[in-house]
């Protein structure tokens, strides 16, 4: 099953735990993360179902390439990582 890790960054902000899904795609484990997490959606995705600007997502040390379908496939031994841009000085 693919591994999901969010920063510690969003953690602060949300309850996010690492944890394996059930999925094929980056919008599959996503949902699948969301359905027991609704609160964190808001955190990744616009309110179109797209990547916000801020975050990105790697699957096993790549970016997606796919930011609006979340299309990009992935195994049952990828390790998905989501991150949130910081700023600041």
């Amino acid at each position: 099953m693919p591994h999901v890790c969010f920063t510690s960054h969003l953690k602060q902000h949300v309850d996010c735990p690492s944890q394996d899904v059930d999925a094929a795609t980056v919008r599959e484990s996503l949902a699948a993360i969301f359905a027991k997490n609704a609160r964190l959606r808001g955190y990744i995705l616009d309110d179109r179902g797209r990547l916000r600007q801020h975050v990105v997502i790697f699957i096993d040390g790549r970016p997606i390439s796919d930011r609006e379908q979340l299309s990009d496939s992935v195994t049952a031994t990828s390790e998905i990582y989501v991150m949130q841009a910081l700023s600041g000085g």
